[in-house]
This record gives C-alpha cells, sequence and structure tokens, in this order.
C-alpha cells in the first residue's frame, strides 16, 4: 500500500498560506479551469437591478479582468485569506478578486464619479443585436432567485460563498472582510434569513441551469428601434466622411505618404496577387520527388477549384478585408496581402461552407464563406508556417462544426484505412478508430478537444488525437494542429513519434496540460519523462516529466514540470516561459517539490535531466547528492534553493 502523497512545488514564485502569494501564471491557469464557476459566482453575487443580460455580460467580464496587469511577477495580497487545505491558491486569489468587484459593481456610484477599481462602467461590454441569459429553471430555481433579489450584495455574497462554495460561517467572514464589507456578520445574518422549498438544497440549486451564465439562451432586441438608430448612424457617418474627405483635399507638396502612388492605383505585383489565372498549382505527385516536402508541395484540390469567382473573391478579400470579414491570426502572423500571386491548396465545400486555402511560403490563409456566396459575412485565418517540413505540414484545418473538426491531410499520408485513426490520449491502450477520408483527403468529422464538454482544464475526461502515418496531432484552436512527440530532446537522439505504448503511456499523463497552450501558435509539443526516483520509506518510484510547446514564430515557448507519485495524478511544479529548458539547445531541466509520507515525514525531492551529475539544496534545506536525484528531510513549508552541476562542469538552476 503506498503512502499517501501530499505535493508542493519549490520554486521562486511561490505560495504561502500565510502571505497568500501567487504567481501570476498560477492566478491565469486557475482562472482558465474554474472559469466557469468563477462566471457563475459573479453572476450570483451581482445586484439582480442590472437585469439578466447585463448581469451575463458583466459577470464574464469581472472573471476575464481579475488577473494583474503585470505579467510574470508575483503578486501578493495579506487582504487575501489563505485558501483551506487542498484549495488551490490561485483560485483562492482569483475568487477573491472577482467577488470583490461584483460587490463594487452593486455601490451607488454619481453621475460624474468615474468608477471605482473593478467597478465596470455601466454600458460595457455590449452584444450587439442580441439578449443573453441563463436557461430558466423550476419553481424551486425561481423562488430561490426572488429570495437572492430581496438581499443586500453583502448578504447575496454571503449565502452563495456558504452554498456554492461549501465555507463555514469563519471562511466567509475572513472572506467578505477582506472585499471590504464593513459588517460580515450583518451579512450572515441576512442569509440566514433566507427560506427555500421544502425539500431543496442550497448547493443543488445554485449549481442548476437557471444560475449558469455560461450556458446561455439568445433573442432578439428591439428589431424596430435597432433600425432607427442605423439608420440615424448610417446617415452621421456619411456626413463625417464628406466632411473628412473635403478637409484632406490636397493643397500641394506630399502627403503622409510620401510620393506614394494613391491606395486605388495599379500595381502590377499586386494586380497578380488578386488574379485567379496567376494562381500556382503543384503536380499531384511533386511531393514525391520534393527535396523537403512541406505545404510547397502539396497540390490543389477540392470540387471548386476551377471556381474563377470563388478564387477572385478569396483572393480580393485576402488583400482587402472589409468590415463585416472576421480576421483571426495566430501570434506572430503578418495579416497584410501577398506579396505576389499565392500558391492554391483547396477550394471546395465543406460542411455548410466554402473555404479557399491559400499559402504563400510563409503563411497559409484560409478563406471561408457560407455555401452559395449569397452576401453573407466571411471568415479570414492566417496562421504562420515557415519552415513546414514532412513532419509539420501533415494536416491543415478545413473548417470547426458543432465541436467538430475536419482536416484536410497531406498528400504523402496513405489512404489505406490504417493510415488514418483517432485516439484518445488519455486512454494509451485503447486501440485508434479508423478515420475515413475522400479522395482529396478530406477526413471526416473529428470531436474537437477544445469543445465544450470534452476537455477542460478542470474537467478532462478525454482528449482526441489524430495519427496520420507515424505522426500524431491534434487540435489546439487554430489552423495548423499541433505535432505531438515524446522522448530526450538532445540532439543525439531527437524527440520521436507517439507511436508505441510507452510513449503513448508519457501523453496520457500530460494531455490535459494541452489546454494552457492554446491559441498560441504552436507547432510541436513534447514530453519527456527524464527522471524516475524511489521514494523514501519504500512508498514507490515517482515519475519526473518535462513538457515543452515550441511555436511556429520560434519564441514564447512554454515549459512544464510534472512530479507523479505513485497512484496520483501528475502535478506541475515548475513552469517557464521562453526558457529553453528541455529543448535542443538545453537538453537539461531541475525540478523539485515537498513531499509528505504517509507516516507525516516531510522530504525536500529534486531531480534533474540531462547531464546533471550532482544535485545540491541550500536554505530552509540542506543537502547534496551525487547524480541526479535527491532526497533530504525538510520542514513544513520550507523554501529550497536547488542547484546542479552538469558532468561537462558548468552549473543548472531550477526550472522557473
Amino acid at each position: 500500500m503506498f503512502d499517501e502523497v501530499t505535493i508542493r512545488p519549490i520554486t521562486r514564485s511561490t505560495y504561502v498560506e500565510q502571505h497568500a502569494v501567487v504567481d501570476v501564471e498560477q492566478a491565469e491557469a486557475a482562472l482558465i479551469e474554474h472559469y466557469p464557476r468563477l462566471v457563475r459566482l459573479g453572476y450570483l453575487v451581482l445586484p439582480p437591478s442590472l437585469g439578466r443580460n447585463r448581469r451575463v455580460l458583466t459577470a464574464h467580464a469581472l472573471v476575464q479582468r481579475a488577473l494583474p496587469r503585470s505579467r510574470g511577477a508575483e503578486v501578493a495580497s495579506a487582504a487575501v485569506p489563505g485558501p483551506r487545505d487542498g484549495d488551490d491558491p490561485g483560485y483562492a486569489y482569483v475568487r477573491q478578486r472577482v467577488l470583490r468587484a461584483a460587490l463594487d459593481a452593486g455601490l451607488p456610484r454619481g453621475r460624474w464619479q468615474l468608477p471605482r477599481p473593478g467597478q465596470l462602467p455601466p454600458l460595457l461590454p455590449q452584444v450587439w443585436g442580441l439578449r443573453l441569459f441563463p436557461r430558466s429553471g423550476g419553481a424551486d430555481e425561481l423562488a430561490l432567485d426572488q429570495a437572492l433579489a430581496a438581499l443586500s450584495g453583502p448578504g447575496r455574497a454571503a449565502y452563495v460563498l456558504r452554498a456554492l462554495e461549501s465555507r463555514t460561517d469563519r471562511d466567509v467572514r475572513r472572506l467578505l472582510k477582506a472585499a471590504g464589507v464593513a459588517d460580515p456578520g450583518a451579512a450572515l445574518a441576512e442569509a440566514d434569513g433566507v427560506r427555500l422549498p421544502a425539500g431543496s438544497r442550497d448547493a443543488a440549486l445554485l449549481e442548476s441551469v437557471e444560475f449558469d451564465p455560461c450556458s446561455l439562451q439568445a433573442r432578439p432586441t428591439d428589431l424596430m428601434r435597432r433600425r432607427q438608430h442605423t439608420r440615424a448612424a448610417l446617415a452621421a457617418a456619411t456626413a463625417v466622411v464628406v466632411c473628412g474627405t473635403l478637409l484632406s483635399l490636397p493643397t500641394g507638396g506630399w502627403g503622409e505618404d510620401g510620393p506614394a502612388a494613391p491606395p486605388y492605383a495599379q500595381n502590377a505585383a499586386a494586380q497578380q496577387a488578386l488574379d485567379p489565372a496567376k494562381l500556382t498549382r503543384v503536380s499531384p505527385t511533386a511531393w514525391k520527388n520534393a527535396d523537403r516536402p512541406g505545404f510547397a508541395a502539396w497540390p490543389a484540390r477540392g470540387n471548386r477549384t476551377g471556381d474563377t469567382a470563388l478564387l477572385r473573391r478569396a483572393l480580393a478579400v485576402w488583400a482587402r478585408p472589409g468590415s463585416s470579414v472576421q480576421v483571426t491570426t495566430t501570434p506572430g502572423t503578418a495579416a497584410g496581402p501577398a506579396a505576389g500571386p499565392p500558391q492554391l491548396l483547396f477550394a471546395g465545400d465543406v460542411d455548410a461552407a466554402t473555404v479557399v486555402l491559400l499559402y504563400d511560403g510563409l503563411r497559409v490563409v484560409r478563406y471561408a464563406e457560407s455555401k452559395g456566396g449569397n452576401g453573407g459575412g466571411a471568415a479570414l485565418d492566417f496562421a504562420r508556417t515557415d519552415a513546414a517540413d514532412e513532419d509539420s505540414a501533415t494536416a491543415l484545418v478545413l473548417g470547426r462544426t458543432d465541436g467538430n473538426v475536419r482536416y484536410l491531410t497531406a498528400p504523402w499520408v496513405g489512404g489505406g484505412t490504417g493510415d488514418a485513426s483517432v485516439r484518445d490520449l488519455l486512454k494509451p491502450d485503447d486501440a485508434g478508430q479508423p478515420l475515413h477520408r475522400d479522395g482529396d483527403g478530406v477526413a471526416d468529422a473529428v470531436r474537437s478537444p477544445l469543445a465544450a464538454g470534452t476537455a477542460t482544464p478542470n474537467d478532462c475526461r478525454s482528449w482526441p488525437a489524430v495519427q496520420l502515418g507515424g505522426r500524431t496531432v491534434t487540435d489546439l484552436g487554430e489552423l495548423v494542429p499541433a505535432r505531438l512527440t515524446t522522448g530526450s530532446p538532445a540532439p543525439s537522439t531527437g524527440p520521436h513519434d507517439v507511436d508505441s505504448a510507452q510513449s503513448r503511456g508519457a501523453w496520457a499523463h500530460a494531455a490535459c496540460h494541452l489546454a494552457t497552450v492554446r491559441g498560441q501558435g504552436v507547432r510541436s509539443v513534447n514530453v519527456w519523462q527524464f527522471a524516475a526516483q524511489p521514494l523514501p520509506g519504500g512508498a514507490g518510484s515517482a515519475e519526473w516529466s518535462c513538457t515543452r510547446a515550441e511555436t511556429w514564430r520560434g519564441t514564447g515557448s512554454r515549459v512544464l514540470a510534472d512530479f507523479r507519485a505513485p497512484s496520483a495524478p501528475a502535478t506541475v511544479v515548475a513552469r517557464a516561459e521562453g526558457s529553453p529548458a528541455c529543448g535542443a539547445r538545453e537538453p537539461r531541466v531541475l525540478a523539485g517539490v515537498l513531499w509528505k509520507s504517509h507516516g507525516g515525514t516531510w522530504f525536500a525531492l529534486a531531480a534533474g535531466g540531462g547531464d546533471v551529475a550532482s544535485v545540491t539544496a541550500t536554505g530552509g534545506v540542506h543537502g547534496s547528492a551525487a547524480g541526479p536525484l535527491l532526497a533530504v528531510p525538510a520542514a513544513q513549508g520550507a523554501q529550497a534553493r536547488l542547484a546542479a552541476r552538469l558532468s561537462g562542469g558548468g552549473t543548472l538552476g531550477p526550472l522557473q
């Protein structure tokens, strides 16, 4: 029987119960993990006088503004009570910020008085043309809503903290006092007066869809009034444009653009980039003889490659996207027009949309419009793909519908039933499900891991990935799926594909961390199990691993170090952004934790990966050991400074 494990990380930015010190990255991770619960808390505490639509929008805004503006620095506040045993300190910090902002939003404000810190202006945010509100519950939920509406803001907060967060009265007093409530005792007494229908439970009612601002219904606003306002706004805008044009007429000499031609002047290179006849089209067999197969070796595929009108629209929108076009870019990707005629990768109908994929050597661009081109909205997505090769150019996202994603696979991915399959990374022993593709390489829709209810940091029950030949990719919410690998990053060996039971087992413990790097322009993610450490007292062996996400732009990489004791989930003990650790430039890492055995003894554990020759701990813990592993007794809450000596004579500090 293994010992009970309590894990605390040793990092530069730590949390201490008495002083509530939390690093910004930890607070951000807690916000993402507990976002639905934090929004529900804000929605319940906000004053009902705002109306359901305004409460929904304000609750989301409060949570999204709960992080400090400074990124990368520690945040500390003596006013934030320390969490109970087992609570996430990052969640406790963010919850306190949301609670205080929700209470401030209910305070009266003079006509010319500026908003208090954390208090939202009364008109922001807005959703134009729609009213959003949670789904309706039953009679019990209605009775509770009416009872909460009769309470003051502190009274509602006391009731919600006690029922939804399962807090004791002592905890509620501390939280309310830290949020600026003058009389927490009166708030608790007010909450005691709430009476529920017979047989109802506070927590069950508060967790119903009636009070869920993340599961919403939409209805239109007053359409007639909206038309009148739109006409008035158009008339005013026309007057402004006419006046501005008259005032900006040239009076001689250069303008701010110097001797450049006007924006509407003809330019030979720009005109060629807009001509569908000039599009580059690659032979279907070009990839077989390419020196470095990548997106440049993809042939043009799809049932609309000959639709000149469609291609002309796609090129024109790329060069001059209008105000109705939704434009998205991955970090570090320019959204400007092509320098010359781009390459056509795909043009065809995909589900309810018509999609065009173009490539200019540095970026892949996706143009999408409603099927039939009936004048509706359009979307333009940019993704950086410079230096793409056979390993990273295996698939592109054609579209997303109802939480599903549909891929266009590379021409070198075979067409057999065993060449493409879908796997759940959290179930390494399960056989993959075959993924059907048509003659153009368009795959059937696959459940996206980022879809609601599939895989989120706080409820990670599955993480679908697609295996294409020997390579495994997964959707991180961008145009190009991220490649997954395992193994040491040392140049002599290098990471390898997830193609064995051992490599799939490594990803089973790290897959849920992928949600933290969505939308970051990630090119590849590697998991490296760099150490296995025998635990003191014969408690089994713990595993250390390092997860590194690298981007297409070459900067902004993210590194996580995990510690996993027997019969316990993996826990992040260190993290860094922009660090070369666990990569080809620095194939080594050092991390540590405080670990508590079942007998109650605390130990400082540390492990190094790569060419680590010895590890030393100083500060609150003293000890050293030859080799990459260290285990020394320590006091609870001790702060240790770790250092390692490398076999080549250099030194290595901990990941932070």
